[in-house]
């Protein structure tokens, strides 16, 4: 890394000449980041309320209080480990990266560790001990200790606004990209049809499946390490060491963060419940689990249609503007399949797809936000916080995946949903699909309404911003 590091833990820039223009290599390696970020993340999101509930034989209401009683820890590991990282001496390799290559390791054993197939033969106390230990180890511990680096760093890798659109966008696709994978093979891996025509669950398959992933996800992150490259360097001064009350207060009068909060709450409980009701949708109402895969790969070909454009629409809108209407377009549909009460499955997926088109846009332009936010932050206090502010917002999407998980747990229940029964009756099946595709409807809406009126960082302001941080630089 070019520059040296002072005792102060400052990084000093006279040999940042050294350091190779921001380019393709840096996208390329922010999207592995997030593709092996989601090897656990989205299969824990979408399947491991699968794994408790029809392999380990756990009630959804358990499950659901787990889900919510881990975001309490989160809580304070978040926000630990944002301080950390904004706080702590830099190593050789820079401020963010190091945590890449300290964690990727863990992260991947944690997450691999919570889908072991045996511990269905275990007694009650035993495999609730097993969850709670397993699940917290990898959630509220390795994941954040990776993943609020990982998304922080996104702010240092280049100072430009459309730089960073287009990380946001590499991010996305990285994403999308683990969200087929994972969409395509595991429905078709841990699925099977029994003698009487149920969709039962192959827990031997659970297992392995988590072992290729961390396998997987070890390799991604050595790609993001490799080819990203921390450019923006930034003193950190005595004064800045406030307490973590102080911290927190500051962060309160943000804003643009507060708003966006909100809107993540939303979010993330509209897309991930959506994701794991899906299961229950295909598994029970269409009773057609394989077709999942197809419906997966439906939502990821709708992303990546409009990532060569978004650099475009950004310029031209701004992202703001961008994910409003992305936001509109994917409630509006929900909220038609909703009333329609759809029981063809092809008819489903092209109301599905065209969803997906809304969340798409608005999935390829959030994660910039977050950079503009941070500099939004530095203009107002002068203090820069990366790690701080990043781990707010990841808490609140820790919540929105808590509630999502947590709900979903209870929603089951209170549908009448019987994990043990081979088949559901079909009125439990129709709760299931107003579950899939009434709630994500009016989260988006919700969503919607706050991006459009509460968040303030139009496409002017941003660029106001970035030219203020700019010139004092320059000073």
């Amino acid at each position: 890394m070019a520059g040296t590091v002072d005792d102060k833990g400052n990084i000093k820039t006279e040999d940042t000449g050294k350091i190779r223009p921001f380019g393709l290599a840096d996208k390329i390696g922010y999207l592995f980041g997030d593709f092996g970020n989601d090897f656990s993340f989205i299969f824990a999101s979408s399947y491991l309320m699968v794994f408790y509930t029809k392999v380990l034989g756990l009630s959804g209401y358990v499950v659901g209080l787990l889900f919510l009683g881990a975001r309490i820890v989160d809580a304070f590991t978040d926000v630990t480990m944002g301080r950390i990282v904004d706080h702590m001496k830099p190593a050789r390799d820079g401020r963010f990266r190091p945590w890449i290559r300290r964690m990727s390791i863990p992260v991947a054993v944690a997450s691999t560790i919570m889908y072991l197939y045996f511990v269905r033969d275990w007694v009650y106390w035993a495999k609730l001990t097993y969850v709670i230990v397993t699940y917290l180890l990898w959630s509220s511990f390795c994941y954040t200790a990776i993943n609020i680096p990982y998304g922080s760093m996104a702010s240092v890798i280049s100072t430009d606004v459309k730089g960073r659109a287009s990380l946001s966008t590499f991010r996305s696709v990285g994403a999308s990209l683990a969200g087929l994978v994972i969409g395509v093979l595991v429905p078709l891996i841990i699925y099977e049809t029994d003698e009487a025509g149920n969709q039962i669950v192959k827990p031997v398959s659970f297992t392995v499946t988590a072992v290729i992933f961390g396998v997987l996800a070890i390799v991604c992150y050595g790609l993001c390490y490799f080819l990203c490259q921390e450019r923006v360097f930034f003193d950190k001064k005595e004064e800045q060491k406030d307490s973590v009350w102080d911290m927190l207060k500051g962060l309160g009068k943000n804003r643009p963060l507060l708003a966006l909060v909100c809107a993540a709450l939303m979010l993330l409980l509209a897309s991930l419940l959506g994701q794991a009701m899906n299961n229950y949708l295909f598994l029970d109402y269409f009773k057609n689990a394989k077709a999942m895969s197809i419906v997966n790969v439906l939502g990821v070909v709708g992303t990546l249609a409009l990532a060569p454009f978004i650099s475009r629409i950004v310029s031209g809108f701004g992202k703001k503007e961008a994910g409003a209407l992305g936001m509109l377009v994917a409630a509006v549909i929900y909220l038609l399949l909703f009333f329609l009460r759809l029981k063809s499955i092809p008819s489903f997926m092209v109301f599905y797809f065209l969803a997906t088109l809304g969340t798409g846009l608005f999935n390829l332009v959030i994660w910039a936000y977050i950079t503009d936010i941070i500099d939004y932050q530095e203009v107002v206090t002068g203090k820069r916080e990366d790690g701080s502010v990043y781990a707010v917002y990841s808490f609140a999407r820790k919540v929105g995946q808590a509630l999502a998980g947590g709900l979903g747990g209870f929603v089951l229940t209170a549908i009448g949903y019987v994990s043990e029964a081979p088949s559901q009756t079909e009125e439990v099946a129709e709760r299931v699909y107003t579950v899939a595709t009434l709630v994500p409807g009016v989260c988006y809406l919700i969503v919607f309404l706050i991006i459009q009126f509460a968040y303030p960082l139009t496409k002017k302001e941003v660029e106001k911003n970035a030219a203020i941080l700019q010139e004092r630089r320059g000073k």
